[in-house]
C-alpha cells in the first residue's frame, strides 16, 4: 500500500482510535514498570507510529536506530526529519568497523547475494551485534513488529520473553493491520520513508529492498532472492 491509495472510513478511524489507546497505555506500563527500556526504530511506518506516541506522551523510553551503512538516502532523510518534527536526537548505533573490513575482504562487498548463509552473517555484523549493545543494562525493548508483516511472524504476541537477549520484548502494533498503521500516519501528520510513496512497504537496506508490484506480499521486496521462510535479518528470530 502506498499512503496516497489509502481511504479513511468511519469504521477504520474508530479501529485505530481504539487501538491506539490501548498502544498509547501499554506504553506507559512498559515506561513504568519495565525501566529502563528501549525503543528500537527501524524508521519503518509502523516505528513512526511508536515514534510518535512515545515522544507525543513524553514517556521515558530511549529511542535508537541502527545505521548499517547500507541504508537508502531516503532513510537518512527521515532521520533528519525526525529530529526536526519532534525535537528528537534518535540514539544511533553503528556496527564495528573492523568486522565489516574482514567480511568485505574475505567475500566481497555484495556478498550477501550469494548465499542465505552470507546474507545473515551480513546482517549479523550490521543489526544483530549494534542492537546487542543498544540492548545492554535494558529491561524491556519495543518493536513496532506485525503479525501480518510475514510468514515469519505469525501468531505474533504483544508480549514475549527474548531469551537471545535476556529481557521482555514487547510488540505494541502485533494486531495492527496495514491500513490502521497509515490511517494513524495520515490523521497525526506523522513524517514518514518517501520510499512509501515509491511501492517500497517494507524498508531495509539499499542493496536488499526494492519495490513491489500490485498484489506481491509486503514483504516481497526484502531479500527478494530469498524464500519467505528465511526472509529475518536475525533481530527478530528466537533463540
Amino acid at each position: 500500500m502506498t499512503p496516497g491509495l489509502l481511504t479513511v472510513t468511519p469504521e477504520l478511524s474508530a479501529s485505530v482510535a481504539t487501538r491506539t489507546l490501548t498502544a498509547r497505555a501499554l506504553l506507559a506500563d512498559i515506561a513504568r514498570d519495565f525501566a529502563p527500556a528501549a525503543f528500537a526504530n527501524s524508521l519503518g511506518a509502523e516505528d513512526m507510529v511508536l515514534t510518535d506516541l512515545i515522544v507525543k506522551s513524553g514517556l521515558a523510553i530511549e529511542i535508537f536506530s541502527l545505521d548499517t551503512g547500507r541504508l537508502p538516502l531516503e532513510t537518512y532523510d527521515l532521520m533528519a526529519a525526525v529530529r526536526q518534527h519532534y525535537g528528537l536526537k534518535l540514539k544511533i548505533c553503528f556496527p564495528q568497523a573492523s568486522t565489516v573490513e574482514d567480511y568485505v575482504r574475505s567475500h566481497g562487498i555484495n556478498a550477501f547475494y550469494e548465499s542465505v548463509d552470507l546474507r545473515k552473517a551480513c546482517c549479523h555484523m550490521r543489526k544483530v551485534e549494534p542492537l546487542q549493545g543498544a540492548l545492554a543494562g535494558k529491561r524491556a525493548w519495543i518493536t513496532g513488529l506485525r503479525a501480518r508483516q510475514a510468514a515469519t511472524r505469525d501468531g505474533l504476541p504483544i508480549r514475549e520473553y527474548d531469551a537471545g537477549n535476556g529481557l521482555e520484548k514487547f510488540n505494541p502494533l502485533a494486531e495492527w493491520s496495514e491500513k490502521e498503521v497509515w490511517t494513524y500516519i495520515k490523521q497525526n501528520a506523522v513524517p514518514y520513508n518517501a520510499l512509501h510513496d515509491k511501492f517500497y512497504p517494507s524498508i531495509g537496506c539499499a542493496p536488499c529492498t526494492r519495490a513491489i508490484s500490485p498484489g506481491e506480499d509486503i514483504r516481497s521486496g526484502r531479500w527478494w532472492w530469498e524464500t519467505p521462510e528465511s526472509k529475518e535479518c536475525g533481530l527478530h528470530v528466537k533463540a
